[in-house]
């Protein structure tokens, strides 16, 4: 199969759509299928062919979202060109805006379908990127996501409640789509064994004591995240528990605001900021962990919870649907209602260490449902689903059943 990813995002930037790309890419290789990606250069130059045959980078601009994001200004002509030669099949977009819209405009030229992969909740992110997002009603930001997504073929999403928000009667019910979580490359996680001497060296260098207890958010550290609610959360728990210590994983926008808030409460030694880690390097640091912790509402299917579980970490969160198929109550962490709530649940992991890896076992097993292997396996039966149909949509049924049939 001849298949074409178009993203917004691609390396050297890092986010979770990133990741999902390039592992996609990686597993359909690998399983023998020619791929090629359509994304955003990092210049105003196309720069196609330079680095890799198999890459054609649109001429792009600063995006005015998202943190050393760019924005796609894609011309048809040269991309479908870049696509007949190598004679594509299918088309998955994996964004809504220009270079997702260029991607339906390229299917319908070359008659061939083009589906797309729904990884942003819009309504509880655009606040948090516009200065004027409070200004904007959510029932507006909704006519935007369904006039961006309305011209796809089908939707993969990512989790129920992703599937739950398009299928709505204000959305687009009519699309037909199935679930296909995300999965992780355990080769970069469960499978690299962290020394004892290289977990001492970087324990030392964030200044973590030989039995501290460590709570752990990895991602960025962002308000969409929630980072300052996560961050009240632990400031609560560590004075209680001096021997525990939080530690945020990464950068972002909310990063100096945390910062600061910690150096006027005096808990610069309980809370620790590292900074960016190199993505190559981020398995260690789960390896430090006794308990991951989030707070964020925003996700569709979380990367971070897949690479802690698959590092054996139990997780404390809000409860959120997106969790539904990762997040068992009790077995591999807790759901929390409130923010208050999750105060109990972290007191009871710090204070049962057995549970606590009782939990983090039982985590490292359920992950094991979410291989790379897995996901290119129920994608490809997704695709092949929509192209014995095509140019009639397939119905949410068969495309179900399609993915279903991978076990």
């Amino acid at each position: 199969m001849n298949i074409a990813l178009f993203s917004d995002s691609y390396i050297p930037t890092k986010s979770g759509i990133v990741t999902v790309v390039v592992q996609l890419r990686n597993i359909l290789e690998q399983m023998g299928h020619h791929v090629v990606i359509v994304t955003v250069s990092n210049h105003r130059h196309h720069n196609y062919g330079v680095e890799d045959p198999n890459i054609f980078k649109v001429t792009s601009i600063q995006s005015p979202v998202g943190e050393g994001q760019f924005m796609g200004l894609p011309h048809r002509k040269s991309i479908c060109e870049f696509l007949q030669k190598h004679n594509i099949q299918i088309i998955h977009a994996h964004t809504e805006f220009f270079v997702g819209q260029i991607a339906v405009a390229c299917g319908k030229k070359l008659h061939i379908p083009v589906i797309a992969t729904t990884h942003t909740m819009w309504e509880d992110y655009y606040r948090y990127y516009f200065s004027f997002g409070n200004l904007v009603p959510r029932k507006v930001v909704r006519k935007i996501v369904k006039r961006l997504y309305k011209r796809y073929f089908a939707f993969i999403n990512v989790s129920d409640k992703a599937k739950n928000y398009f299928t709505q009667g204000s959305m687009l019910p009519k699309t037909p789509c199935a679930v296909v979580p995300n999965a992780i490359d355990f080769s970069k996680f469960s499978d690299r064994k962290v020394g004892a001497l290289e977990l001492a060296r970087i324990r030392k260098s964030i200044g973590l004591k030989k039995n501290d207890q460590v709570v752990l958010y990895v991602g960025r550290v962002v308000e969409e995240k929630r980072v300052v609610e996560l961050l009240e959360i632990m400031m609560r728990v560590v004075r209680v528990r001096p021997n525990v210590k939080m530690v945020f994983v990464g950068s972002g926008g909310a990063l100096e605001e945390l910062k600061q808030m910690v150096e006027e409460a005096g808990l610069e030694k309980s809370i620790i900021f590292t900074g960016f880690i190199d993505w190559q390097k981020v398995y260690a640091y789960y390896a430090l962990g006794n308990i991951f912790v989030t707070t964020s509402l925003s996700e569709m299917h979380s990367m971070t919870i897949l690479e802690a579980m698959s590092m054996a970490l139990p997780t404390v969160c809000r409860r959120d649907s997106s969790f539904n198929d990762t997040i068992f109550h009790g077995n591999n962490g807790y759901f929390a209602d409130t923010d208050e709530d999750m105060d109990g649940y972290l007191y009871d992991l710090i204070d049962n260490p057995k549970k606590a890896e009782e939990m983090g076992r039982n985590a490292a097993e359920i992950v094991k449902d979410f291989t790379l292997q897995k996901h290119g396996q129920r994608t490809v039966a997704f695709y092949q689903a929509c192209l014995d149909s095509y140019p009639r949509r397939p119905t949410s049924a068969a495309l179900k059943k399609a993915v279903d049939s991978i076990n």
